[in-house]
């Protein structure tokens, strides 16, 4: 059987949710949002081997709150570094085992099944999946004082989890980090891969802000109705 890791890379703060605890700590609708990332991977298949990247400060805080809120699922924690390269590199040293592995943002815990499934199968033939969706705003390019509309059907807004071949991106991120690494996909471009795409779900948002923990809110509660 094909191994399958899912990496949750969760190191954010709450500044831009005003919150006096970081943003994957914060309820929603009754759990940190961090156990409710943990737990869509782990209703998907419990065999992931799952591996959760957080802040070294944060490590303890972690332990605290799985006790609390008796968080029984079986992962393995490390910390990250300074930068989400350095984090999701961290966590990729306890990928020891040939297979495939989805890198997931700890904020987004609205990630389909049928999302998690195109990924996997696309990159189980590929070697790499990226969710994305469609730009349905019109769109500016600015530049210095000038802008310009651009054509919004060429542009597709990027999603976890990017699922890779662990062989493919271990090697990919032996490299040396450079600031255009603005996500998984992008690592692995640079070593010459034609990144993949595939439909993600319009629901699986990154909460950063408090509209999008209202909006996470909504859509739970839309859903155990």
């Amino acid at each position: 059987m094909l191994k399958k890791y899912a990496i949750i890379v969760a190191g954010g703060s709450g500044l831009r949710m005003n919150s006096a605890i970081a943003k994957q700590f914060i309820e929603l609708c009754g759990r940190p949002i961090l156990m409710r990332t943990i737990e869509i991977f782990f209703k998907f298949d419990p065999t992931f081997t799952i591996i959760l990247v957080l802040p070294k400060e944060q490590l303890y805080f972690w332990q605290v709150l799985c006790e609390k809120h008796h968080f029984a699922i079986a992962h393995q924690v490390i910390a990250g570094g300074e930068t989400r390269f350095e984090s999701v590199k961290n966590g990729l040293s306890l990928v020891n085992e040939g297979g495939i592995v989805a890198i997931h943002d700890g904020v987004r815990p609205l990630v389909s099944h049928a999302t998690i499934s195109r990924c996997f199968d696309m990159a189980i033939k590929w070697g790499n999946a990226i969710p994305c969706l469609p730009v349905h705003e019109t769109v500016r390019l600015v530049d210095d004082n000038e802008n310009k509309q651009i054509d919004r059907s060429v542009l597709r807004f990027i999603q976890t989890p990017q699922v890779f071949s662990t062989t493919l991106i271990k090697k990919a991120f032996e490299q040396a980090y450079d600031p255009a690494f603005t996500d998984d996909a992008s690592v692995l471009e640079k070593t010459g891969e034609k990144i993949q795409l595939v439909e993600g779900n319009r629901e699986n948002v990154k909460i950063t802000e408090p509209l999008d923990l209202i909006m996470a809110e909504a859509f739970l509660k839309q859903q155990e109705v």
